[in-house]
């Protein structure tokens, strides 16, 4: 199964990312989004990266220009009819995956893998959606996708062990570690992370220390880059609730179930960093916790 030609569906913040690391290694890459405004955006996203990279020595011009040039954006989905290999990046919602996956089986050749980068979402629904499931694999990215050097792939139990194979071996053409995950709700990162952050919210609830205090203990005590607050500000507090909710109705534990007090925040509309405020305020020269009158 040789990969010669990209698609990737969503060009979002993970959308973009991947479309950038595969250009970058000289795949042609078609990214596909549902308008031209978003469309631009994370064309614009991509092409920001590169100059930034140029400008600090991380990247000569001329292989900015290279990649820019295996790039093309489109907001036809029958632009990526010829791909040998398209990864689903849209939003964490299992019915709008599905219908991508089922659009994209009439579309694509009998060759074409279809791969998702799902945080959450079992793959093997989405494969159900298609009548190629043996060709269907998880390539889950991590962000910020051109820093993060972690890709899990997943192997469903209809997934052939060339895709697999194939899968495994795209990952690292494009500068990642694979690591190989079984197609469970959560994967490996998930499975061991949600709960965590999960807790660092129910102890807030419980008033067992502030956020700084909490997110300052787990990096000078684990040695973790950032504590678990200022992760989830990054993570999005709506992209965390998604996922857990999508992972207690799997596995109905209550270590998966979302805290009153996420919801609350998502619903009041602070998603964290990309909101402006999350479990902290960004709207000054530096972030300060947010008053949530705990």
């Amino acid at each position: 199964m040789a990969i010669k030609k990209v698609g990737v569906v969503g060009c979002g913040l993970m959308g973009s990312g991947i479309a950038q690391v595969t250009a970058e290694a000289g795949y042609p890459v078609v990214a596909r989004e549902v308008n031209q405004a978003l469309l631009d955006k994370g064309l614009g996203g991509i092409k920001k990266n590169l100059d930034r990279n140029v400008e600090k020595g991380r990247m000569a011009a001329d292989a900015r220009d290279r990649a820019l040039a295996n790039l093309r954006g489109t907001t036809n989905l029958d632009d990526l009819k010829d791909c040998d290999l398209v990864i689903e990046a849209i939003t964490e919602n299992i019915e709008e995956k599905r219908k991508l996956f089922a659009a994209l089986d009439g579309l694509c050749p009998p060759h074409t893998i279809i791969a998702s980068n799902t945080s959450s979402c079992t793959v093997i629904e989405m494969a159900a959606a298609t009548k190629r499931a043996d060709r269907v694999v998880g390539l889950h990215f991590f962000n910020p996708v051109p820093m993060m050097k972690l890709v899990e792939v997943i192997r469903t139990i209809q997934t052939s062990e060339a895709t697999f194979e194939a899968a495994w071996d795209f990952a690292k053409s494009v500068g990642k570690e694979p690591v190989a995950a079984k197609d469970t709700t959560g994967f490996i990162v998930n499975l061991l992370l949600v709960p965590y952050l999960l807790d660092a919210v129910r102890a807030l609830e419980r008033g067992v220390a502030s956020v700084e205090d909490m997110d300052k203990a787990m990096k000078l005590g684990c040695g973790y880059p950032m504590g678990p607050f200022t992760l989830l500000d990054f993570v999005g507090l709506d992209t965390t609730l998604s996922v857990a909710e999508v992972m207690f109705q799997e596995f109905r534990e209550a270590r998966y179930a979302p805290p009153t007090l996420l919801r609350r925040m998502v619903l009041s509309g602070m998603y964290g960093r990309k909101s402006g405020r999350g479990f902290y305020d960004y709207s000054g020269p530096e972030p300060k916790p947010t008053n949530l009158g705990l």
